[in-house]
């Protein structure tokens, strides 16, 4: 079946690999526990001030995976074994009058896969999932300074919902956080 320019497997079960074609050999897929490493890689490499968390590259951290986000959470693109990004697509809220809200809680892209599509692939991908569980609408938060990513957002369908002025200090500076969201 074809979804938003994706090629997904028919799968019928959230715990299914979700398994996407895109141009550039680039697949996407659920990851797997055998993923934590290159993932934890691409989560300490490709953070800085203006993109996310500085918090995030502290180092200080063994594992990407963790009880609240394992990798049925995760979508990973690769391409020739090579793990390039992820995007963490999780229920938005815990009780069912929420359920057809689904959030992108970070989506990365390790520093030599950057400009080759991966990201767009990823929210494709992602979009594609999110229709399979039958959400209505996904959500995600942005740094109000990190224009690149703000740009991949709107040129998927993104909307700006509300904005959390002064949300986050980062590197002794105040950034406002921005509510984006697709309706499916």
């Amino acid at each position: 079946m074809h979804l938003c320019g994706v090629k997904m497997d028919d799968v019928t079960d959230d715990r299914s690999p979700a398994a996407a074609d895109s141009p550039g050999n680039v697949t996407v897929r659920r990851a797997v526990e055998a993923d934590d490493a290159a993932l934890l890689e691409i989560e300490l490499t490709a953070w800085d001030g203006s993109s996310g968390f500085p918090s995030l590259t502290s180092g200080e951290r063994s594992q990407f995976f963790n009880e609240r986000s394992g990798p049925d959470a995760h979508l990973v693109a690769e391409a020739d074994g090579e793990v390039l990004g992820y995007l963490r697509l999780q229920d938005k809220y815990p009780f069912p009058e929420g359920s057809g809200v689904l959030a992108i809680n970070g989506l990365a892209v390790a520093n030599n896969a950057r400009g080759r599509g991966v990201g767009s692939t990823l929210l494709e991908a992602a979009a594609a999932e999110a229709g399979r569980r039958g959400a209505r609408k996904i959500t995600l938060h942005v740094h109000a300074t990190n224009a690149p990513a703000r740009r991949l957002y709107e040129r998927h369908g993104y909307t700006l919902e509300g904005t959390h002025h002064r949300e986050f200090q980062i590197d002794g500076e105040y950034v406002d956080a921005l509510d984006l969201a697709k309706f499916l």
